[in-house]
């Protein structure tokens, strides 16, 4: 084994060992903290709501066989929770699939604009000069763009859909995340483990995938965290526009049906209260993990 490798085997130990402990750090101090604790209830809730679907509340309404479908409108009873919609589907069955379509986009969503900008992040920090010149000035130029009108533009254009809309949100998604990667490269990159890799000989590309990339690793599930928040609020926006998937609907949708047909106006609070809290319940609930990890993980806030 040369002389490269084995180091490079030492130091790889070395930062993973650190990382590992590390992320077991930040997880013991996120759930002593009370908005930490707090923030992970809810989302196992509504995540294992999403999974459990079939469990609890049976199959999708369907009108073949009946089954959650009933007349329309009806208002909060033994057999259906949360009333019924415009259509006689059960609200309650719509409210927990919806909750899969919300957080499915939420992730996946989050985790494109992780890799656009962690990529772009790491590539201008560590090369600098002109690939950061020309880098930043893109992450700027879409940091600078309104992002509620973009995402519609976006949609318009692509049309509606699964595909459209997480297409949409990791677009508007990514600089943030570019942009704090990069700050943290700047920083890494000079340190002495790294400067010791790159004097025996290492490559570019081993040292930002061995050494570099390991120390991001908190940084980026911290703003996954808080992507995902976002990312649910905006597929949430997008699909009361009329964005989302029809066949399908979210949280988004179900509220954009109640009032496309003036439901709320005409009392059925049960079709647009019921999607509405849960979206405001699950992107506060990110925001509340991602707040913790934000001080948990930042030096001067745990200062204060």
């Amino acid at each position: 084994m040369s002389v490269v490798s084995r180091t490079g085997e030492l130091f790889r130990g070395e930062r993973y060992r650190a990382t590992r402990r590390e992320i077991a750090t930040t997880f013991r101090t996120l759930v002593r903290r009370p908005m930490g604790v707090a923030g992970l209830a809810i989302i196992i809730f509504f995540v294992g709501l999403a999974v459990s679907a079939p469990l609890i509340v049976g199959n999708f309404p369907d009108y073949v066989t009946g089954e959650n479908v009933s007349r329309p409108n009806l208002p909060p009873s033994e057999g259906f929770p949360l009333g019924t919609d415009f259509l006689g589907r059960s609200n309650w069955a719509l409210l927990v699939y919806g909750a899969r379509i919300s957080i499915i986009v939420g992730f996946t969503a989050s985790a494109v604009a992780m890799i656009i900008g962690t990529l772009i992040g790491v590539i201008a920090g560590y090369f600098g000069r002109w690939w950061d010149r020309v880098l930043s000035w893109v992450t700027d130029f879409f940091l600078v763009i309104p992002w509620l009108p973009f995402v519609l533009v976006i949609a318009a254009v692509l049309g509606r859909g699964f595909t459209t809309t997480v297409i949409a949100i990791a677009i508007v998604s990514w600089p943030t995340t570019a942009r704090v990667i990069r700050s943290k490269v700047l920083s890494v990159k000079t340190l002495g483990y790294v400067q010791r890799a790159r004097a025996v000989g290492a490559g570019d590309r081993h040292i930002m995938f061995r050494h570099i990339m390991p120390v991001l690793w908190p940084l980026i599930f911290a703003n996954a965290i808080l992507t995902v928040s976002n990312s649910i609020f905006t597929e949430s926006f997008l699909a009361f526009f009329g964005f989302g998937e029809p066949a399908r609907p979210s949280w988004g949708t179900m509220i954009q049906n109640s009032f496309d047909q003036v439901e709320f106006f005409k009392g059925a609070w049960w079709s647009v209260l019921p999607p509405g809290i849960s979206i405001t319940a699950l992107v506060l609930a990110f925001a509340m993990v991602s707040t913790v990890l934000e001080e948990i993980l930042n030096p001067r806030l745990r200062k204060r």
